[in-house]
C-alpha cells in the first residue's frame, strides 16, 4: 500500500510533497495508517489530536497512546482538550456538531499560528459510501450523492481512494497498533448501522460493488461540475448582486428550463428546505411573502425574490438621535447640517433644502414607526410614510432601515425619499438650512 498511496500523491496531490501538514489523528486505525504513510514519504507532518472528553478514560487512553505514536514516528504532536458538552449546550447543538466545530476552529487556528499549508483527515472510500447512503436518505441534491471531496479547501483527504480493508490490511500485515472506539460497534447511530448492516449486504450483492461506487461517484462529480457551469452561467442572466444581497429577476428565472433545479443550486448552502414554497412564491405570491433559510430570508417584492441576511428583516433602532444648527452626525447615518444664504437647484432627495424659521430645534433622526404620516412634497393631504413607501417601490429590507427626520412631531423629511410639504423653501423664506445624507 506504500508505493499505491506513492503513486497516488506524486499523481494526484502533488501539493503535499512540499506543504506542511497537520494530520488530524484520533489513535483510530485509519488516522493511524495515514500518520505511517505520511511519515514513510518522509512528508513534514505534524499531528493534532482532539481529547474531547466524551468517553471517560477511552478518551485519556486514547491522548496517551497519540502521544507515544508521536514520539515513536519523531513528528511534532499538538492536543487540545474540550468541555465538549458544556459547548454543545451553550451552542444549543448536538454533541456531534459541537465536536465538529471545536475540532476544525482549532485546526485552523494551528494552520495559521504555526504557518501550516494543509490539515490531512484520514476518510476513506467506504466513508464516502456511508456518507453517500445518509444523503440519499436526507433527499440531497447530487452534490450530497457525490461523496466527500477529496480537497475541500485546505483539507485534503489522501486516503479517499482506498477501502477500509485496504488499510486494515496494511496495518495488520505490519503489526501496528491502534485504538479502538468502543462506540464504532454500536449500532444506534446512523452511520455505524449503515457500516455494520447495509454496506456488507450490498458487497454480498455485487462482488465488485466499492469499485463500481468509486466510478460511480467520479460520474456524479462530472456531473457536478457541468451543473455548476450551467447554474453560473444561468446567474449571471437572472441574478445582481446589491445593497449587501442578491436580486433573482422573478420572468427571467421563471423562462429557465427547470426554475426549481437552478433556484435550489443557487440558494441550498443558505439553509433554504421548503423547495415547494419558493417555486409558489416564485409563481404565485404576493410581494411581501418571506420565506425563511439558516441566517437568510427569501423576499418576493415585485420583479424579484430578494436574498438577504435575516438580520436585515428585522432590524430595529428604537433610539432617536439629534442633529443641531450646523452640525454632523455619523450614528446612525452620515448627516449634516448646514445654514445657507441661498438654495442649489437640486432634485435629488439625498439633501433637502428647508425653510429654517418653521422647524423647531433640535431635530430627532429616528426609523419610521407605525402609523407615521407625512405631507410629500407636491401634495396637499398627508399620507402614511409605510404607504408612501410602498408607492415608491421601496422593498421590505428597504422600509425597516429608513429614517425620518423630525421636528416637534412632525416629519420633515424621510431621508433620501422625499421631503415634507410643510417644510419646503418658498419665496417669502429667509433662512435656509440643507440637509444632507454621505456615504
Amino acid at each position: 500500500m506504500i508505493e499505491l498511496f506513492r503513486q497516488h500523491i506524486s499523481t494526484n496531490l502533488p501539493a503535499l510533497l512540499k506543504g506542511k501538514l497537520l494530520l488530524a489523528i484520533s489513535g483510530g486505525v485509519d488516522s493511524v495508517a495515514l500518520a505511517r504513510l505520511c511519515v514513510s514519504l518522509g512528508l513534514d507532518v505534524s499531528l493534532a489530536h482532539c481529547n474531547f472528553h466524551l468517553r471517560e478514560n477511552h478518551s485519556v487512553v486514547d491522548q496517551k497512546f497519540v502521544e507515544d505514536l508521536a514520539k515513536q514516528l519523531n513528528v511534532p504532536l499538538f492536543v487540545k482538550e474540550f468541555d465538549t458538552i458544556a459547548y454543545a449546550n451553550k451552542q444549543k447543538i448536538s454533541i456531534q456538531i459541537a465536536a465538529r466545530e471545536l475540532r476544525y476552529n482549532w485546526f485552523s487556528e494551528l494552520l495559521q499560528t504555526q504557518k501550516m499549508d494543509f490539515v490531512l483527515t484520514a476518510h476513506h472510500l467506504d466513508d464516502s459510501i456511508e456518507t453517500f447512503i445518509i444523503n440519499l436518505c436526507r433527499a440531497t441534491g447530487i452534490q450530497g450523492l457525490s461523496g466527500i471531496p477529496v480537497v475541500n479547501n485546505n483539507i485534503i483527504r489522501p486516503l479517499l481512494c482506498f477501502t477500509r480493508d485496504q488499510i486494515m490490511e496494511f496495518m495488520l500485515a505490519n503489526d501496528f497498533a491502534w485504538t479502538e472506539d468502543h462506540t464504532n460497534a454500536q449500532d444506534k447511530y446512523l452511520r455505524n448501522n449503515i457500516r455494520h448492516n447495509i454496506i456488507p449486504l450490498l458487497k454480498d450483492l455485487s462482488a465488485n460493488f466499492t469499485e463500481s461506487f468509486a466510478l460511480t461517484q467520479e460520474h456524479l462529480l462530472q456531473s457536478v461540475s457541468l451543473i455548476q457551469d450551467a447554474q453560473r452561467q444561468a446567474f449571471e442572466k437572472v441574478a445582481i448582486k446589491k445593497d449587501h444581497g442578491i436580486y433573482f429577476d422573478i420572468e427571467k428565472t421563471k423562462q429557465l428550463s427547470n426554475p426549481k433545479a437552478y433556484l435550489f443550486e443557487w440558494l441550498h448552502s443558505y439553509g433554504f428546505t421548503a423547495w415547494n414554497d419558493i417555486l409558489h412564491l416564485l409563481e404565485h405570491s404576493s410581494s411581501g411573502k418571506v420565506i425563511p433559510g439558516k441566517g437568510y430570508v427569501l423576499l418576493k417584492d415585485r420583479k424579484y425574490l430578494i436574498l438577504k441576511k435575516s438580520s436585515a428583516l428585522i432590524f430595529e433602532d428604537t433610539k432617536s438621535y439629534i442633529i443641531q444648527n450646523n452640525t454632523h452626525i455619523t450614528e446612525p447615518i452620515n448627516l449634516s447640517m448646514q445654514s445657507l444664504d441661498t438654495m442649489e437647484m437640486d432634485s435629488c432627495f439625498e439633501k433637502v433644502y428647508i425653510d429654517a424659521d418653521k422647524l423647531t430645534m433640535p431635530l430627532i433622526v429616528r426609523t419610521v414607526q407605525s402609523g407615521d404620516r407625512f405631507i410629500p412634497l407636491g401634495m396637499k393631504g398627508t399620507k402614511k410614510v409605510s404607504k408612501f413607501l410602498k408607492d415608491q417601490k421601496i422593498d421590505l429590507f428597504q422600509k425597516k432601515q429608513t429614517w425620518v427626520v423630525i421636528s416637534a412631531d412632525q416629519i420633515v423629511w424621510v431621508v433620501g425619499h422625499r421631503l415634507d410639504e410643510r417644510f419646503k423653501v418658498t419665496n417669502t423664506t429667509n433662512n435656509i438650512i440643507k440637509l444632507e445624507t454621505t456615504v
